[in-house]
């Protein structure tokens, strides 16, 4: 425990040490370069197959940072796929009706009605006439009609026949398997979806802060495999007395200073916390660390060089 409380007593001096030049005319606020990190994580437990990356390298927009395990995925794509293909074919079947050999064979149906017909319209004509010259009985005459009305609605039955076969399914049918068809591709965007999270990438140019995983390992749902900093995702943090956070509306712009970080910074508030704190022990101030004081976070205009944890030196002064 002392060698603890000697550890935090020297680093006390050595910040304290950073900021004991001469008082300024003016005055400063003390905080530190902090950043949003962008830790970049599974929807989907697996096993880490491949990490692209290693930390301190730099990644674009869009570049692979890991790949989880797609075995399950990818089959499931392909089966999908068979599938999708299924219910289009069944689709295209209905609408374009019956085949041509079945046709053909309702054709030929017709030709032999068509010869029936005409045998029983000439039977019919003779035993009318025969009738009339009292050879034929009524009876002969009765039954050489039905054989010809018979053939005559066999040929009308074909016909139509005919017609709902080259007219393809019902309406309701094709609706159905459109239904299937809909289903059957909804189901693929699905599993596609499923397969594109197997892929981790970068959403930004970034530098790599972390990788916390290696390939191999089972990565949990939701477990950062790598954490990213994008420029524009450092901020400055500092903290102002409960007499000065008046000064400050979200978007004020503030200037401020540290070590390596050249001349003229500037940052704007983009955010004022609304409740006081007691000051950290962390932040070194040449005044009484005991007050009540109001987090404030500014974006620098030019991030670049900014470093977390830098300690930094601010001043509000419009």
């Amino acid at each position: 425990m002392d060698a603890v409380l000697e550890w935090v007593r020297a680093v006390g001096m050595a910040v304290g040490a950073v900021f004991a030049s001469a008082p300024p005319d003016h005055p400063v606020f003390y905080g530190y370069v902090e950043a949003d990190y962008q830790r970049v994580a599974p929807a989907q437990a697996g096993v880490l197959t491949a990490l692209n990356v290693a930390r301190g390298g730099t990644v674009h927009a869009g570049d692979v940072v890991a790949q989880l395990d797609a075995t399950a995925e990818t089959a499931a794509v392909a089966q999908v796929t068979a599938q999708v293909a299924q219910a289009e074919s069944q689709l295209a079947d209905l609408r374009k009706g019956q085949r041509s050999p079945e046709l053909d064979a309702l054709q030929a149906q017709r030709g032999q009605a068509v010869a029936d017909l005409q045998l029983s319209e000439a039977n019919f004509n003779r035993q009318t006439q025969l009738n009339r010259d009292g050879v034929a009985t009524k009876g002969a005459l009765d039954t050489a009609k039905a054989a010809y009305d018979r053939d005559r609605a066999r040929i009308s039955q074909l016909d139509a026949q005919i017609r709902a076969a080259n007219m393809g399914a019902r309406a309701d049918q094709i609706a159905a398997a459109e239904a299937a068809v809909a289903a059957q591709r909804a189901a693929l965007a699905l599993a596609q979806f499923r397969l594109s999270q197997r892929t981790l990438t970068a959403t930004s140019a970034a530098t790599v802060s972390d990788t916390l995983f290696t390939a191999g390992e089972f990565v949990p749902a939701g477990a950062a495999v790598v954490s990213l900093l994008a420029p524009a995702a450092v901020k400055v943090r500092f903290f102002l007395p409960e007499t000065a956070i008046g000064a400050v509306r979200i978007g004020t712009p503030v200037r401020f200073a540290c070590d390596g970080c050249g001349v003229g910074m500037t940052a704007k508030v983009d955010f004022i916390a609304t409740q006081p704190e007691y000051t950290p022990p962390i932040i070194y101030s040449r005044e009484s660390r005991a007050k009540l004081v109001f987090l404030v976070e500014a974006r620098p205009d030019r991030p670049d060089g900014l470093h977390p944890g830098q300690p930094v030196e601010v001043d509000t002064r419009p």
